[in-house]
């Protein structure tokens, strides 16, 4: 029987000529991870999208009920410009920057004007600057309101729940400049 050496070269030579890997495998673990993380950012888009149509539904329902906490004795007279009022009163979620209480100038995470305003026995929430995917997400998933339209849109008045044809109408723009909404409410 023959004695193998460990240090012999001759009785491995398979083992001398195999270094690493080869550039067809390291090409296939570049693809695979490319994959990858592509399909992470694409999650991690859909996610923050979801986030923020999610939070813009929140701040709006907390701007409707501090609205009506606070004019709860003064049905019918809600007052036409509300901004200033309710910024001074805190009644704007944090999640929204209020830039001048006293004007009553806000903005919401789009960088779009919040405004409220009221018209006899009804007020209206106006969220300017959202994107056509949050804003189709936002009109679809929303309830409690007298109507939803787009502003200055001929689409005024939809039955609830609101379908995602009857969403994607309202929510038209897919520019930029991004959508306005109105959500009316008593």
């Amino acid at each position: 029987m023959k004695n193998i050496r460990l240090g012999n070269r001759a009785a491995c030579p398979d083992l001398l000529r195999q270094r690493g890997a080869s550039l067809l495998e390291g090409v296939a673990y570049l693809g695979i991870a490319a994959i990858v993380i592509l399909g992470a950012v694409s999650l991690m888009t859909s996610a923050f999208s979801s986030a923020k149509s999610n939070r813009g539904m929140e701040e709006v329902s907390a701007i409707r009920t501090g609205v009506m906490k606070m004019y709860v004795g003064q049905a019918n007279s809600y007052p036409a410009q509300m901004n200033a009022a309710l910024a001074q009163a805190g009644v704007f979620p944090n999640t929204l920057n209020v830039t001048d209480a006293a004007a009553g100038t806000v903005k919401n995470s789009w960088g779009g004007d919040v405004a409220v305003t009221g018209s006899g026995s009804t007020f209206t929430i106006t969220y300017s600057a959202v994107p056509q995917d949050t804003c189709t997400s936002m009109v679809s998933g929303a309830s409690g309101w007298s109507s939803i339209s787009q502003t200055g849109g001929a689409s005024n008045s939809y039955p609830f729940p609101i379908s995602p044809t009857n969403a994607a109408a309202i929510c038209s723009v897919a520019g930029n400049a991004g959508n306005s909404i109105d959500f009316v409410s008593q």
